[in-house]
């Protein structure tokens, strides 16, 4: 049921990891939610706050009256390239072309105060790339983000387009001056979010943003972006998840230029024109990606005993580690070390971190 599933991702202390969890444990998403409370008292602490139903009720009424539509993570048409991150969203807001989600997708991002030849050259690869063929991926900030999804929504004489992904609710729009250009995709192209509508913009919604566009892309571009950048993190989310990162070169004198000559010199890919993208994602085809493994280890999910709880939970601290070391550290089963887990972040004593690293709260 659909308002049972959006529930439990609305809820406290259910991330995406744990969602997958609980639905590969319990099978639907109303028996995880009667399970939450026992499963949260064997991790030592209170069940969480579940989602109203009736806020749930509101939030579709919304997203339907606003022309948009749910995609779920067990959905035929959810993009394999973004279910195969581990932290994949559970659920996407779209409107628009969903068909776009099916055909390959390259991430453009870079400054936001671009400098006014970087727009241009970024606009003309976006162009070109939907000429091709291709999806031009971004988020709809002001400067690279806003001339790739125009230059994408001017060259789609192929079968190519855009899709913008956005940090609020789709009916915000931020920054306020592409409110028409946000519509615009919407009507032509595909806007997706993944945050519920009214939603405003904070500034932890925006790493999650780009792990969705670096996720739904076969590789990403940069161009123009300062040091300690968001577009680096966008570049640095595509590289863990095994994509292609590319970068154009700018003057060493210009500060918007560091970060791309810093990933090219890290072995990001030198971009000069849209061939030189093509020729390093061509081969690849999103439909022949592996597909992540069961969150439980590829066993069935099973109950920990007393000490295998106490024992795996005296491995944890404030200190991050990844879960393979737990796994490797406490001789138990991944699907009893998953169990574990899963019962210590319902109970809000787990903290999830990038990387598939975990650590006690507070």
């Amino acid at each position: 049921m659909a308002a049972d599933r959006l529930r439990l991702i609305r809820s406290a202390n259910i991330g995406p990891v744990s969602y997958a969890q609980l639905l590969a444990r319990f099978g639907t998403a109303t028996a995880a939610i009667d399970a939450i409370p026992m499963l949260a008292a064997r991790g030592g602490g209170r069940a969480p706050v579940l989602a109203d139903p009736r806020l749930i009720d509101r939030e579709m009424a919304t997203v339907a009256r606003l022309g948009g539509q749910y995609l779920f993570s067990d959905d035929p048409d959810y993009p394999p390239l973004l279910a195969a991150l581990e932290n994949a969203p559970p659920a996407l807001i779209l409107r628009g072309d969903r068909a776009l989600l099916g055909r390959p997708g390259i991430a453009m991002v870079g400054a936001r105060n671009a400098s006014a030849a970087a727009c241009r050259f970024a606009r003309q690869l976006g162009h070109d790339l939907a000429n091709e063929g291709v999806v031009v991926v971004s988020g709809l900030a002001r400067g690279i983000d806003t001339a790739a999804h125009v230059g994408a929504l001017g060259g789609q004489m192929g079968d190519g387009g855009t899709i913008a992904v956005v940090a609020t609710g789709m009916d915000i729009a931020f920054p306020p001056e592409n409110a028409e250009l946000q519509e615009r995709i919407a009507r032509e192209a595909l806007l997706i979010a993944e945050q519920p509508p009214g939603t405003e913009p904070r500034a932890r919604h925006f790493p999650y943003r780009n792990r969705i566009i670096a996720g739904l892309a076969m590789g990403t571009v940069v161009v123009e972006a300062a040091p300690k950048s968001g577009s680096l993190i966008t570049a640095r989310l595509a590289a863990e998840a095994g994509r292609e990162v590319m970068a154009v070169p700018g003057s060493p004198l210009d500060p918007r230029a560091q970060g791309c000559n810093q990933l090219i010199r890290d072995g990001a890919t030198l971009v000069q024109n849209v061939a030189d993208i093509l020729e390093q994602v061509r081969p690849i085809d999103p439909r022949m990606v592996r597909m992540p493994t069961s969150p439980f280890g590829g066993a069935p999910p099973e109950d920990a005993s007393d000490a295998e709880r106490r024992a795996i939970t005296a491995l944890l601290g404030a200190v991050a580690v990844p879960v393979d070391e737990l796994i490797r550290q406490s001789g138990a089963a991944p699907a009893i070390v998953q169990t574990v887990l899963l019962e210590l972040e319902l109970a809000g004593r787990l903290e999830r971190h990038a990387g598939g690293r975990v650590s006690l709260t507070g």
